[in-house]
């Protein structure tokens, strides 16, 4: 009997919830989806020989490879120096750049993407100036093509990028290279043989998750690329559009689905850096088979003793270098990554206040007539009006069950805890058209196709996971004595989590319940599979008519939605701030 009453009050249960959702809405969907490419119950690979039999599906597969690819490279390319100036940089300054890298990564998707279309485009900002100065005589290709496709997906997923290498970097401790320097090493010898292993976990997990991300990408090469530049989630939705033949595209989604997977198995098991190191012994093992380069080495290596012996008592007692070359150069260069990410945003804000018939940068006269022409439209705002009404229910349903779900997983054993918060992080680490179609099949079941309530059912999903995981940041950080001490002075459970960890953990919940706020007020792409004909939120509306009609309205809805990122960050530091002395009185009262 007691092991039972154990067994019950295990904080487990507190995740039943969270999984209840995901398995009723995304796990069982996802299996039949699964049985639905086999052709079950008369099993076959039928459909996936169909896929793969034609060349233009070959094409489009490999195609979505290369650009995640490619633009995965891009990123980390870009995104390795400038994590590491971040970290180099003294606080306030560090502070600065990573929230400016911080509000494009929490800027609407669609935003950017409708950005770099004001840019690139044939009456864009690049190609009007260069007309107006008489350097080309007709516009210059720079839209619907693969650079602007490149240059869309980077912008987005650079801060992907940065945030995880920024994160192990932090962590790394600099006294290490400063010790390799005393030791003779040349700065470039420190920084490869010292620094950069420690830094392999950040590049490992930021390279994954942005291939991984990539690969579901939708909306951006849809709206930057051509017809040549087709992604693989492309050709998805437009056979759910054309056709929903639902093994087609059952087959269709988890080939998509296997190359994510296939990265995740590979790469997502061992994030510590383990896997690095493990490749040096059997890189000496293979050169040690050859005995003959071997000693040659040996013998070079001995002639060098001498020489390096001599380098390094000379660099030993050699005066410090006062040039100043590298930090200008490294400054230049992480300012012109800040302007990079920042100046899309900045331009669409600038050109929403243009006076005059269309879109002009800079405006010939300022005019608030676009913001009038949304909020005089009925569709303009009543599309907002939903959209802010299923976020408020995704936030509220998304907190309370992750908070729940973080606080059990945080209270169990090490090995579960891990295996049950990738299940519960699957559906945003997974491409989101397939998580999409999953959904869709789930909410047909309870005949929630074109509601509200699916919409907001289909948004938790992933909302969930992001709870989950600034909560369970925050809750690593708790000390686990304050509850100890408030039950030891008579405190029952429910009023030593009110009364000590609530208020200890209310920064992690507020963020969590932000961040699912603004993934709801973002999403399209599950949307638009899940809303009908009936619902229009407003990335929807914005959607559609970025695809049929540039319309200036469309500048100014960007840009109300670019103060959500600024509104976010302004709360959540009030939020940290005010709770000091929250945090203080719990401390002081624990079970009072």
């Amino acid at each position: 009997m007691n092991k039972l009453q154990k067994l019950v009050r295990m904080p487990i249960w507190l995740t039943l919830p969270a999984f209840a959702i995901l398995l009723a809405f995304f796990g069982i969907p996802t299996v039949v989806l699964f049985l639905n490419s086999l052709n079950a119950p008369n099993f076959s690979i039928a459909n996936y020989q169909a896929f793969f039999g034609q060349a233009a599906n070959v094409r489009v597969l490999l195609q979505t490879i290369e650009v995640s690819l490619v633009a995965t490279a891009i990123c980390l390319i870009i995104g390795y120096p400038t994590a590491y100036l971040i970290t180099a940089a003294s606080k306030g300054v560090r502070t600065a750049l990573l929230v400016f890298v911080a509000i494009p990564y929490l800027t609407s998707l669609l935003v950017r993407t409708y950005a770099w279309i004001v840019i690139l485009g044939d009456r864009g900002l690049v190609n009007t100036m260069l007309l107006e100065s008489g350097l080309i005589s007709s516009p210059l290709p720079l839209i619907y093509n693969r650079f602007a496709v490149y240059v869309g997906m980077v912008h987005i997923m650079l801060p992907v990028m940065i945030l995880p290498l920024v994160s192990v970097m932090l962590g790394i401790d600099r006294s290490l290279m400063a010790a390799a320097r005393s030791m003779g090493a040349r700065p470039f010898a420190a920084f490869l043989r010292v620094y950069f292993p420690l830094s392999l976990p950040g590049l490992r997990s930021g390279s994954l998750l942005v291939f991984v991300l990539c690969l579901g990408f939708y909306i951006t090469p849809a709206a930057l690329g051509g017809l040549r530049d087709a992604m693989l989630s492309t050709f998805i939705a437009s056979q759910v559009e054309t056709s929903f033949n639902v093994a087609r595209v059952a087959a269709s989604a988890f080939i998509l689905l296997a190359v994510a997977a296939a990265m995740l198995a590979v790469f997502g098991l061992d994030l510590s850096g383990t896997q690095g190191r493990s490749a040096g012994p059997a890189r000496r093992s293979r050169w040690n088979q050859l005995p003959s380069l071997s000693s040659l080495a040996r013998y070079l290596n001995e002639l060098a003793t001498p020489y390096r012996a001599k380098r390094w008592t000379a660099s030993l007692y050699k005066a410090a270098s006062n040039s100043r070359l590298p930090q200008i150069v490294g400054a230049v260069f992480v300012a012109v990554v800040m302007f990079y990410l920042l100046f899309p945003s900045v331009l669409v804000i600038v050109m929403s206040l243009s006076a005059g018939p269309s879109l002009q940068f800079p405006p010939s006269a300022l005019s608030l007539q676009w913001y009038r022409s949304f909020f005089g439209d009925p569709s303009w705002t009543g599309a907002a009006l939903i959209s802010i009404q299923v976020g408020i229910a995704v936030t509220i349903l998304a907190t309370v069950v992750g908070t729940l779900a973080a606080y059990g997983l945080n209270r169990t054993f090490p090995r579960l805890r891990s295996s049950l918060t990738m299940v519960m992080l699957a559906p945003i680490t997974l491409p989101s058209i397939v998580v999409g179609i999953a959904a869709y099949l789930g909410l047909l079941n309870f005949g929630l196709i074109g509601t509200k309530s699916g919409i907001a059912l289909t948004h938790s999903l992933g909302a969930i996971g992001y709870v989950v995981v600034i909560v369970s940041a925050t809750l690593a950080n708790f000390d686990r004595r304050l509850e100890q001490a408030a039950k030891s002075m008579r405190a029952g459970p429910l009023q030593t989590f009110r009364r000590v960890t609530l208020p200890l953990i209310r920064p992690g919940i507020i963020g969590g319940a932000l961040f699912a706020f603004l993934h709801s007020f973002d999403e399209v792409v599950k949307t638009s599979l899940i809303s009908g004909f009936s619902i229009r939120t407003l990335p929807l509306k914005m959607w559609e008519n970025m695809r049929h009609e540039i319309d200036p309205t469309i500048a100014a809805v960007a840009s109300l939605l670019m103060l959500l990122p600024v509104l976010w960050l302004f709360a959540l530091y009030v939020t940290w701030w005010r709770s000091r002395p929250s945090a203080q009185r719990a401390l002081l009262e624990p079970a009072a």
